[in-house]
């Protein structure tokens, strides 16, 4: 029977957060035990609102299920569901937040009225759908419900995006370049700034214009009225047109810039789009390449507000246009308030991110710079140290901004200052109005201390923000302001998406066993990883696919940085995760954890590192796909028996024979998984040269490849499976020829294979051993090297691919080869990382799985329609995948003779055929015997380079 190592090792599980416990009766005047909260969220932040709310002794909460959340039950009951098995606290709604503005207010209502009829007196929102819903939240507090989370006044001062923009300025907080008023614009285009009065006539608008500064003023007066009215005085268009006469200005006075446009209530990624640079575009002029830029404004303004669904009558339209500083890192503070007094938690870089979406999130403290900067000062690494000492100075302004700024909006909860970071200067970015999904981050590094202001000595601690929000929630400007403490020097978290090796949302797929967590790992799985408590047995779980890409969230700490990332590797290691039609991207974390061990673990990537790094990852996958690792190993065999006579000839082969599989196994493993060959590489730049057809290794080649078992969780356990471990008989030869040179090592008192293969070069024996015993020793060497000239096929590929130009400066930067840059190659490498299906010459299928759009939004024209003739690049249709919506583009030209799906919203598998087409020129398919001789020939290169 295996114990379920979650609850063990999760330190948020089982904490004593029951402060009516507390013999202190300041203490226990905290107790939040008569809050009863619905939660209304989804993923790990219901799980985790769960068990910290059973910790707190706040009992009889309920938990609110979408009929998209119910998809999965078919397959296995929801990990809520196995914790929670009282049906009366388990409420369903046909999904969370409607497809437009009147389905959404319908929710609204619905959630209140699900909270008054079962006795709820409070809504948890978490960072799902509504926590930052400033209607929402309005809506609840009238119904005199208590919202854990920021009231709705931060909400709107500073969920909306321009809003918070204008309070940033006002208080003097540094914020990026650009243009936040488009509604205004568009108002004072459609009716001039004069004929505001006369607009809120004809509409039947009450606006008091007496009240305005200026007019501005009165354009958002007028503005926020035909909100209230639910009514449109301009509409998607004007806004594109008025952002489109600002976009021309701004590309005009940077040509090499990109932009980037915001719609307001967006967050996490969502409702933004990227505008390209004047000069990305051709043309003699710079006012011809500024007007095809500018022209693509319109349709990204409504892109924005299509993804948010806040496109209808009477919703906000508003899109904010910014400079994109594209070497930006992503930085946030964390900030905690009580309405009164607020304050920060230190801070996060999440710059490792794709599709705005982000993947691995580290801690950023002051304690852990300081000790940072001590170590590389005593280490001599004065580049480093500058760059550390500006971050630490970057931190401490962005953690003053942060609490100047939750100040100003009042904040009364748990919120995050985002920020980007560009050299030496920072900008405020937004203000998230609920709790984060790396929060645990911050968590692991901090926790608060509440003391009693009337005596120091009566304090209690929470470690928990949604602890810590539940308290603000229920005791609010009673809670004193608290002190932070440190908790670990450093924390890091990975996101574990259901995506593709090339990160692409893959929807669905059925997790049918996950390794229980190890020690000293934190695993945010929403409780997937629960076992039957009876059987103690793993229990399937489907992954929905209405919903975003996110399954689990990997968290470790550590003395440093280095020391957390080490923890993290070895937990990416271990773990197993499998099922039926399932991808993920734990392999993509194993090697890209492995990438910074390997290059420098304090190094400064940009939130544009991640796409060329795959597209470096792509590369080495293009390479290592033409060679044939057997065909390699027979020719070296071929040579071995060559040089032989017929007697010794007849002792190679047998012996290379028992090792083709020892050697070449890890290897198609690792062609297999091009992520954990990037993160091999990244650690062993320099363990052999190939110069002058020669191969010269500075470590021993056997003991690499015991290394290189371990690296793949390939090690040998009796009772585990085969196909996930080295072969009993394999693991014979290696352990022997391990044993074999750690005596030799012994014996030569040196552990330097240099000076190991000099000492077998001779024929003199050393000290203590007889020259008959020196000849045995020398040919079992050889004979346990022979074959291993084959391992030298991963240095080699990664010297072909320049895989090692993509690296760390001494002064953290990272230096990105310009061809990783190139558009062209990046999607050409992601389609090498995941082929698209096999297709016959005469249709296009689906690439992935998701809701099929044949159009740009309701209303629109189709982008193709049969009879039209389509180029290669042009838009076919979009599809949905885990809330990303994806233009998919024709690979080559042709003409469309049949659509074969009908509506909008259908659904669809991946490989589906979608149109039957004829295409501009013959598709040539190379055939298996093409491809072997192709693979055989590029092997031959790698052969002739190691003689």
């Amino acid at each position: 029977m295996q114990s379920n190592n979650y609850y063990l090792n999760n330190p948020w599980i089982h904490a004593d957060r029951k402060l009516s416990n507390s013999s202190s009766e300041w203490v226990r005047s905290f107790s939040c035990e008569d809050l009863k909260p619905l939660i209304i969220c989804r993923g790990p932040i219901r799980k985790e609102a769960m068990d910290v709310f059973d910790e707190m002794g706040i009992n009889g909460y309920g938990i609110l299920l979408s009929e998209k959340d119910s998809i999965t039950y078919t397959n296995a009951l929801a990990p809520e569901l196995r914790k929670l098995t009282d049906p009366d606290r388990v409420h369903r709604v046909p999904d969370y937040t409607g497809a437009n503005k009147e389905e959404r207010t319908k929710r609204i209502q619905q959630i209140v009225r699900i909270a008054k009829d079962n006795g709820y007196n409070s809504i948890f929102a978490g960072y799902g759908f509504m926590s930052e819903d400033a209607e929402m939240v309005e809506a609840m507090e009238e119904a005199g419900l208590n919202f854990i989370g920021p009231c709705s006044y931060t909400q709107k001062a500073a969920g909306m995006k321009d809003q918070a923009k204008r309070t940033a300025l006002a208080t003097g907080v540094s914020v990026t370049p650009g243009v936040n008023n488009a509604t205004s614009l568009a108002l004072f285009a459609k009716y001039g700034k004069d004929g505001l009065e006369k607009c809120a006539k004809d509409h039947k608008l009450k606006v008091d214009f007496s009240k305005c500064a200026d007019d501005e003023d009165k354009a958002l007066a007028l503005l926020h009225a035909s909100y209230d009215a639910g009514i449109d005085i301009i509409d998607a268009k004007d806004i594109g047109e008025a952002l489109k006469v600002e976009a021309k200005r701004m590309l005009a006075e940077k040509p090499n810039n990109r932009f980037r446009l915001k719609a307001i209530a967006g967050g996490g990624g969502k409702g933004q789009r990227i505008l390209q640079s004047a000069n990305s575009y051709k043309g003699k002029t710079l006012e011809e390449r500024v007007e095809q830029a500018a022209a693509k404004v319109p349709s990204l303004v409504l892109e924005c507000l299509i993804e948010l669904k806040t496109n209808g009558v009477g919703d906000n339209k508003n899109v904010l246009i910014e400079m994109n500083i594209d070497t930006t890192r992503h930085q946030e503070i964390q900030v905690v308030g009580n309405g009164e007094w607020c304050m920060t938690m230190g801070g996060r870089d999440c710059s490792l991110q794709m599709h705005e979406q982000k993947l691995l999130e580290v801690s950023v403290t002051v304690e852990e710079l300081e000790a940072a900067i001590e170590e590389a000062s005593a280490a001599g690494r004065r580049a480093e140290v500058t760059q550390l000492k500006k971050d630490l100075e970057i931190l401490n302004k962005m953690e003053e901004e942060g609490a100047i700024f939750g100040e100003a909006v009042k904040l009364d909860s748990v919120g995050t200052f985002e920020c980007i970071v560009d050299g030496e200067a920072h900008y405020f970015m937004e203000m998230n109005t609920r709790i984060q999904v790396e929060h645990r981050v911050t968590e692991l590094c901090y926790k608060l201390k509440f003391t009693n202001p009337d005596n120091p000595n009566d304090y209690f601690i929470a470690e928990s923000l949604v602890e810590v929000m539940a308290l603000i929630a229920r005791h609010g400007k009673r809670l004193p302001k608290p002190e932070r403490l440190v908790r670990e020097p450093a924390s890091v978290e990975a996101r574990m998406n259901a995506t593709n090796q090339a990160l692409q949302p893959h929807a669905g797929g059925i997790i049918e066993y996950w390794s229980d967590a190890l020690e000293g790992e934190i695993r945010d799985d929403q409780g997937i990883s629960m076992h039957n408590p009876d059987t103690d047995v793993f229990m399937k779980y489907h992954l929905a696919g209405a919903y975003d890409s996110n399954i689990a969230l990997l968290l470790t700490t550590g003395q440093n940085r280095l020391d957390s990332y080490t923890k993290l590797a070895e937990i990416l290691r271990r773990t197993e995760l499998r099922g039926k039609d399932l991808a993920t991207n734990l392999q993509f974390h194993y090697g890209l954890v492995y990438w910074f061990l390997g290059n420098g673990i304090n190094a400064r990537p940009s939130t544009r590192f991640i796409v060329p790094y795959l597209t470096a990852v792509g590369e080495l996958k293009e390479a290592t796909s033409q060679i044939d690792l057997d065909f390699a190993y027979g020719q070296i065999k071929q040579k071995y028996l060559a040089d032989a006579d017929a007697k010794t000839a007849k002792a190679w082969a047998t012996a290379l024979d028992m090792k083709q599989l020892l050697i070449t196994r890890p290897l198609e493993r690792l062609f297999s998984e091009p992520h954990y060959l990037s993160g091999w590489l990244s650690t062993h730049k320099d363990v052999v040269k190939i110069s002058k057809k020669s191969v010269e290794w500075s470590v021993n080649p056997i003991e690499l490849l015991a290394e290189l078992y371990h690296f793949l969780n390939m090690d040998y356990e009796p009772g585990k499976p085969a196909r996930y471990m080295i072969w009993d008989h394999d693991n014979e030869v290696l352990q022997a020829a391990l044993s074999f040179y750690a005596s030799l090592k012994e014996k030569l008192g040196t552990e330097d294979f240099a000076e190991i293969q000099k000492a077998l070069a001779s024929d003199k024996a050393p000290k203590g051993i007889t020259k008959k015993q020196w000849a045995e020793v020398q040919q079992a060497h050889a004979g346990y090297q022979a074959g291993t000239e084959l391992l030298s096929v991963l240095s080699y590929v990664a010297r072909k691919t320049k895989f090692h130009d993509l690296k760390v400066n001494a002064d953290l930067s990272i230096t990105i080869p310009d061809r990783l840059t190139e558009k062209e190659l990046q999607d050409r490498m992601a389609k090498v990382l995941v082929p698209p299906p096999a297709a016959k010459s005469d249709e296009i299928l689906a690439a992935s799985g998701g809701m099929f759009y044949p159009r740009e939004a309701p209303g629109m024209d189709v982008f193709v329609n049969e009879g039209d003739h389509f180029e290669a690049g042009d838009v076919l249709y979009i599809v949905e995948v885990m809330k990303m919506f994806n233009k998919v583009v024709a690979p080559f030209s042709g003409t469309i003779d049949k659509c074969l799906i009908d509506g909008d919203g259908v659904i669809i598998k991946k490989g589906q055929p979608l149109f039957k087409v004829t295409p501009d020129e013959k598709i040539v398919i190379e055939t298996p015997e093409d491809i072997a001789k192709r693979r055989q020939a590029k092997t031959a290169d790698f052969l002739n380079a190691i003689g």
